[in-house]
């Protein structure tokens, strides 16, 4: 279980600072105290169910993959809106970066298999 807390933990910590909020903005968009955020993080205590709704709301994550670091068609829809959203040249740029990260992961693995 202790592992478990931690990995979710590691997993609201990344997305947090990802978004580059702190633990007090966090707190405050999902309507818990920054205790809350900051024990969560740390894997010392587990969320309970309705503070895992609000987390996973406020950080635009799904529940699958803050409990199960998995993505699922939530996830996907997020993404798919925020990209729908972008004008026509910043959608490009964006489909070049992506094209990019995939042969540089492709190019790791294969260097790695060596």
């Amino acid at each position: 279980m202790d592992d478990l807390l931690r990995q979710i933990g590691n997993r609201i910590l990344g997305r947090r600072k990802q978004l580059r909020m702190t633990q007090e903005e966090l707190a405050e968009k999902a309507g818990i105290t920054p205790q809350t955020v900051s024990s969560a993080e740390l894997g010392k205590k587990a969320l309970r169910p309705e503070n895992i709704i609000r987390v996973c709301s406020a950080l635009d994550i799904s529940t699958d993959y803050l409990l199960l670091g998995e993505t699922n068609a939530s996830d996907h829809s997020i993404l798919l809106t925020k990209i729908s959203d972008l004008p026509p040249i910043q959608y490009r740029h964006l489909e070049d970066i992506i094209n990019s990260f995939i042969l540089a992961l492709e190019e790791r693995e294969a260097q790695s298999g060596k």
